[in-house]
């Protein structure tokens, strides 16, 4: 793809997003009917979805310095917009999960386009910064002997006694094989002799030898015919892949070559960007600095005299800290700014005349008026139905649109072929800055001219401002006194690569699993809409689970700009049964923002930093190194033994609930711009002390064992990706529908020990069939019906599902008690008062 390609796809997606910026305009009117309401946000976030995906596809690959930057803009824009509008309908639907076939449909969209893509420049930005960092991470790993990967393939030794028994026992098997099969030939050789005594000599016919071969070939030619005929058949219907389907095409290899390339370009570009920031604004400062310090002198003398002439005094000069000349002249030419200066003096002439002429009345129903309002105000809330509420990202996405359809819409570019940084562009920029540099130097020069001139003509003397050096005093003790205590640092004479050390050595700071979320397989559910028609909870599929890590995990760790206004997510739980997949999608997220991994699970921080003080330095470390090198993940694995209701006597040593009291704490801590997530994984949320269990996570994802859909894909991307060939002899569909109730950690470990490497080998002349798949799994324990629905009935207590649950019985029950109460009380008052 050339650069005008992606620069026309950059246009269209713009004139997408005007669009819908249009369309949020029209969103502000109040509404009534929830289906139109949550068919309304649908829309809008699956059409900002698809802006997303285009914009970070034209981020990612176009070259021009100043075009990315306008475009990375309004990418964290769209970013922040989706979080809100997901929030909305979060709040809206009460539940997190939800379905958009009807929409998907009425839009002519593939349930693909939900997908959420995770921009690459989370990576690529900081790749130097996370392969240096996983570079000390091992090597801090294999000082202290805690390197995984080489524990993993060890060998244990054993006495040569013992190895040379081994050998002997190998060596006397195979000789007995080789004797096995000697003995065999003989005894068919013998075989043969005999039965050829037996009927005789007899010559063989040449033409029913002829007829028997005939036979034979034409049965099996005709067999191997009919089977592709077959296969050209089911191509053709498009119920098999053509040939060749699934391998890498010289295209995409030759499109990966010019995306390298382009990357490259895109880098050069870049630093040509930074340096001629620098060069471009020395030069201006030579050629036009003069100039403009001339100008802004002659503009504040102008200002100085014309004063003088309409105010019979001279001015008083802004402060530096108040922005100097620059509050006065801001984008005001000098005669715009005398109209002020009379306009303001008209003013003060008004006021002062109002306020001799003002008396002051009390209104005598000044109770009954505020009555009125109040009841004004409570109709006009019942009145109004919903209503959007307000969204951050919106000014700056508007604002990145403006300038892209006054600078970039129109522009003609056909002397940048290159796509290289617009010099010009750069020089305006600069020229502001310049002037605001210099301005500072007029303003001091001015400050004395007018001083010198306020002498001359009105021989005035300036005081010096009173100072209240009691007061102030005072108030920075207080202020230093309290800092003190607030932000005790306990490490303040430590280095963080000290600390960051320490952390890995003590087995508190892991490596991530290079897992990407991608890896995460599973397939959509295509009836949700059409079961809650019907008032029935669908489980979600695994596909809505990604979704949901990728918009509450990995796009606020990824960009920072996102983090900061969104609805702020400081910590999820993941619960679900043994085998879903909860620990691979906290590996995902640190994969897919270059994040720090921290295990603070109790069985990891079991006799590590003992005691309460121990406890305050642990915790002090590791969120220090977190915010120190953020993005950061703070996983606590079996997380329900941190909340026990009751400690098991065989735990208690472990002492499970030592971070109980502190996880609150820490997360009234975290602020919008601590890109830091707390991760919670549990498989027994049951066990755990409920409240105050809720009280931590703030959103609680239930991952579900994988639907009939998602098995299929599993099996089948599995079997692949470990080696294996899907042939027509493997039933893939029978396979997903016997093991019903199997996870993905089942299906992973059935299949790495079917396909041996022996196996793969063979899969040639022996095609795979599900029935070897399914002896292995007949061993293992599925996840039933019962224990899915412990799950379901736990996250019916949680605050959400307790929420959702009263919104599907009519949830009106409970404010019309609280108003009946109301009503109570008022009659109460009432009689008193006669």
């Amino acid at each position: 793809m050339s650069n005008a390609m992606y620069n026309k796809m950059w246009h269209q997606t713009q004139e997408a997003l005007n669009s819908l910026l249009d369309r949020e305009s029209q969103l502000l009117e109040p509404q009534r009917n929830q289906v139109f309401i949550f068919q309304t946000l649908a829309t809008c976030y699956i059409k900002y979805m698809q802006v997303f995906g285009n914009l970070e596809n034209v981020y990612d690959q176009i070259v021009h310095p100043q075009k990315r930057r306008l475009i990375r803009k309004i990418l964290d824009g769209v970013m922040g917009r989706i979080l809100e509008l997901k929030n909305e309908m979060v709040e809206l639907e009460l539940t997190e999960f939800h379905y958009f076939d009807d929409i998907l449909q009425d839009l002519k969209l593939a349930p693909q386009q939900l997908d959420i893509p995770i921009p690459k420049y989370f990576l690529k930005e900081k790749m130097d910064v996370i392969k240096e960092r996983e570079k000390i991470l091992a090597q801090i790993l294999a000082t202290s002997g805690l390197d995984v990967t080489d524990t993993k393939y060890s060998v244990k030794g054993i006495p040569i006694e013992e190895a040379i028994k081994v050998i002997q026992m190998a060596e006397r098997a195979r000789q007995g094989r080789l004797r096995a099969m000697f003995m065999k030939q003989i005894f068919l050789q013998e075989y043969r002799a005999k039965q050829a005594r037996l009927l005789g000599e007899r010559v063989p016919d040449e033409e029913a030898a002829a007829v028997c071969i005939q036979k034979v070939w034409r049965g099996f030619h005709q067999n191997k015919k009919t089977e592709r005929e077959r296969e050209e058949e089911m191509v053709f219907l498009g119920m098999n892949p053509p040939p060749l389907f699934n391998k890498v095409s010289a295209t995409i290899i030759q499109a990966e070559k010019v995306i390298s390339l382009r990357n490259e370009v895109q880098s050069r570009h870049e630093e040509d960007y930074k340096e001629a920031l620098i060069t471009i604004k020395d030069s201006l400062k030579l050629v036009e600095g003069t100039d403009i310090k001339e100008n802004l002198q002659d503009q504040i003398r102008h200002w100085f005299i014309e004063c003088r002439n309409l105010t019979g005094t001279f001015p008083n000069y802004p402060k530096e800290e108040e922005g100097g000349s620059a509050v006065i002249f801001s984008n005001k030419t000098t005669e715009q700014v005398i109209d002020d200066i009379i306009a303001s003096q008209e003013e003060d002439e008004k006021t002062k005349k109002k306020k001799k002429t003002k008396k002051e009345k009390k209104p005598k129903n000044a109770k009954k008026d505020k009555e009125k309002k109040e009841t004004k105000e409570k109709n006009k809330e019942e009145d109004e139905g919903w209503k959007m509420s307000p969204s951050v990202f919106l000014p700056t996405m508007e604002e990145g649109n403006n300038v892209y359809k006054d600078l970039w819409k129109n522009k003609d570019e056909s002397w940048n072929f290159p796509q290289d940084y617009d010099p010009e562009l750069i020089k305006e920029e600069k020229r502001k800055e310049l002037e605001s540099e210099i301005r500072v130097q007029v303003d001091e020069l001015m400050r004395q001219e007018l001083k010198n001139l306020k002498l001359a003509v009105n021989r005035e003397k300036e005081l010096p401002a009173k100072t209240g050096k009691k007061g102030g005093k005072k108030k920075n003790k207080g202020k230093k006194g309290k800092k003190g205590k607030k932000d005790k640092d306990l490490t303040a004479d430590r280095t963080i690569e000290s600390l960051y050390k320490e952390l890995v050595e003590e087995g508190l700071l892991i490596q991530a699993l290079k897992v990407n979320l991608s890896d995460y397989i599973g397939e959509y559910s295509y009836l949700g809409t059409t079961l809650r028609q019907v008032s029935i909870e669908p489980m979600p599929s695994l596909l809505d689970v990604r979704q949901l890590i990728a918009l509450y995990g990995v796009l606020p760790l990824g960009s920072a700009a996102v983090h900061e206004k969104a609805p702020l997510v400081k910590s999820l739980l993941l619960a679900g049964p043994s085998g879903v997949g909860k620990k691979m999608l906290v590996h995902a997220i640190c994969t897919e923002t270059g994040a720090n991994l921290f295990d603070l699970s109790a069985a990891n921080i079991a006799g590590k930093y003992p005691g309460k003080n121990g406890l305050q330095m642990m915790l002090h470390m590791v969120f220090k190194v977190a915010h120190q090198l953020q993005p950061s993940v703070v996983w606590i694995g079996d997380t329900e033994k941190t909340f026990y209701k009751k400690v098991p006597s065989a735990e208690r040593m472990m002492e499970p609930k030592r971070l109980k009291k502190q996880l609150p704490k820490i997360l009234k801590l975290l602020k919008p711009d601590d890109r830091i997530l707390i991760v919670g994984t549990t498989k027994r949320p049951f066990d755990a002390e409920l409240q105050s269990f809720c009280r931590v996570y703030q959103k609680i994802i239930l991952i579900p064992r994988p639907d009939y859909a998602s098995r299929y894909v599993l099996w089948k991307e599995i079997i692949q990706r470990n080696g294996g060939v899907v042939t027509n002899a493997l039933n893939i569909s029978c396979l997903a529908k016997v093991t019903d109730g199997f996870t993905q950690g089942h299906i992973v470990q059935v299949v790495k020990g079917v396909l041996t490497d022996r196996r793969i080998r063979q899969q040639i002349h022996k095609p795979l069939t599900a029935i070897e798949f399914i002896e292995s799994i007949t061993s293992m324990s599925p996840v039933y019906q019962e224990e899915e629905e412990s799950f379901k009935n736990w996250y019916s207590k949680t605050p959400m599902g307790r929420k959702r649950a009263l919104a599907l019985t009519g949830g009106t029950t409970e404010k019309e008690k609280d108003k009946g109460k109301k009503k109570e009380k008022k009659g109460r008052k009432e009689k008193k008062k006669k």
